[in-house]
């Protein structure tokens, strides 16, 4: 087995997960390694970036003896984070504390001012009226200014977990036109960072903080350092290409390189990525954002902040008693509508189109008729109305994707595949390869190592799709008045959700 080959790594919310891939895209092999997320307060989320380095050494080694290759036969290497998890670095490029992740929305009061504050810089997110999402980078960092400013003052860089992986494989610190672009304010065609933005927002000394440079997609950042070499067991000075957040290099993976699919990405939340010709900016919708997966689209997004996690909440209060298929079966034997129940998927708070950190999760309609399996059933429907909401604020903003790609965790349940299927009406793609993230950062290696041209090409070579499910109609009908139920719950409950999560924060 000659070669060459690319690793794709994938840094997800519960542990790190890398991938041996040839140039067709086939995988040799996947090891995973674990971390621990902590959780001190309501709405918190932590994650010692200590962890997530040790994790790469065990993964990328089991990863290339299982692919039975030698690791000279390897060409590039890149990765892929969760986003927005926010790492504050000492001189030395030590952390501080622990990682602020993506699903801590502690920065709620920080988000308000920031949308608030009246910078053109704001206007990818719902047409330049807000909301700014409390999973951010600006409001979390002004959380720390605020609330640890010691630690603060003592960061002489924040950054994200994809800068601190990077940095600790190369001995450089950038940033990705990715992460920058969608969740920084970064403005690859106005200028970059936002001075004026940071300034309005209290913050200026943040434009000394983030990382100088800035790279797209692909591009090498460096080669492994004699240490990353040894941790990871593979060559020193092999290629190290730039890669951004996960949902986002996913669609790489999945072949949404060109206007036209959309990318439905699930796992512990949901992401619905496509790319446009054209900048557009509306209520309810995240994006455009310019340039940010592929030079001269512009890309366009939608997400829901708890979806496999409510799953996994869900089967972790059962225990051992129901695996997931015992649940999968039972549920799937049920009408459309789990006999009356309805579940707001909003356990970690909304992410899309309210953008709401303190909404919560309701299973409402509840008899003494529902048993486990009803509740399985109405947060997996729960879940997928979230997304037609989601479809229904794109198709109001003029953005109609001809085919549907998804990956991820939903594709391991017949169930929920269908589910999503029939309650929006719409077919959905699979590819040969479910893990879409680490076959994008693979994709990106490769382009990094040279052996394609550009995204598109490498993407056209390495993604192929071996499966269509199609929606039934008749239960398209039958879930419209619960998918109507779920839409209007969020208007309803959203003065009592918000006084709970007060209580819940005094």
């Amino acid at each position: 087995m000659a070669g060459p080959y690319v690793i794709g790594v994938d840094g997800g919310t519960e542990g790190l997960r890398a991938g041996v891939f040839d140039l067709t895209g086939m995988p040799l092999a996947f090891a995973a390694s674990s971390y621990d997320t902590n959780f001190p307060h309501p709405g918190w989320a932590e994650q010692n970036p200590a962890d997530w380095w040790r994790a790469m050494g065990p993964a990328v080694k089991q990863a290339v003896a299982e692919a039975g290759i030698t690791a000279d036969a390897v060409a590039g290497i890149a990765v892929d984070t969760t986003c927005c998890s926010v790492v504050a670095l000492d001189a030395a490029g030590d952390p501080l504390r622990p990682a602020l992740i993506w699903m801590d929305v502690r920065a709620g009061t920080q988000a308000a001012a920031i949308a608030a504050c009246g910078d053109a810089a704001l206007k990818v997110n719902g047409g330049g009226e807000g909301p700014v999402s409390a999973e951010w980078m600006l409001p979390k960092a002004c959380w720390l200014k605020a609330h640890e400013p010691q630690v603060f003052a003592a960061a002489q860089t924040i950054c994200e977990f994809q800068d601190y992986l990077n940095h600790r494989l190369t001995g450089r610190m950038v940033a990705s036109i990715n992460n920058a672009s969608i969740r920084w304010h970064y403005d690859a065609r106005g200028g970059g960072f936002q001075p004026s933005l940071l300034a309005a927002i209290g913050a200026p000394e943040l434009a000394e903080k983030l990382p100088a440079e800035v790279l797209p997609l692909g591009e090498v950042i460096g080669g492994l350092t004699a240490a990353a070499a040894a941790h990871l067991g593979l060559p020193k000075d092999l290629p190290v290409a730039q890669g951004g957040a996960d949902a986002f290099i996913a669609m790489v993976g999945l072949g949404v390189v060109r206007p036209g699919r959309l990318g439905l990405i699930t796992g512990s939340s949901h992401l619905h990525l496509g790319l446009s010709e054209t900048e557009f900016h509306g209520q309810g919708i995240w994006g455009t954002y310019a340039d940010a997966v592929v030079p001269g689209l512009h890309t366009v997004e939608g997400g829901q902040v708890s979806t496999g996690s409510v799953v996994k909440w869900f089967k972790t209060l059962l225990g051992d008693q129901f695996s997931y298929d015992a649940l999968n079966a039972e549920a799937a034997a049920l009408p459309p509508g789990a006999e009356g129940l309805v579940v707001l998927d909003h356990f970690q708070g909304n992410r899309m189109p309210y953008t709401d950190p303190d909404s919560r999760g309701v299973i409402a309609g509840l008899t003494l008729r529902h048993g486990p399996a009803h509740i399985f059933r109405a947060i997996v429907e729960g879940v997928c109305y979230g997304t037609e909401l989601i479809f229904e604020q794109l198709r109001a903003n003029g953005f109609t994707p001809a085919e549907i790609v998804i990956c991820g965790g939903a594709t391991r349940s017949d169930l929920w595949l269908q589910t999503h299927a029939d309650v929006s009406g719409v077919p959905l793609s699979l590819t040969a390869v479910a893990d879409a993230p680490s076959l994008g950062s693979a994709i990106l290696a490769a382009v990094g190592a040279g052996l394609f041209p550009d995204i598109p090409t490498a993407s056209d070579a390495m993604v192929r799709v071996v499966r269509t499910v199609e929606p039934n109609m008749d239960r398209h009908a039958a879930y419209r008045p619960f998918y109507e139920a779920y839409r209007d719950t969020y208007p309803a409950m959203r003065d009592i959700l918000h006084r709970q999560a007060t209580a819940a924060k005094n």
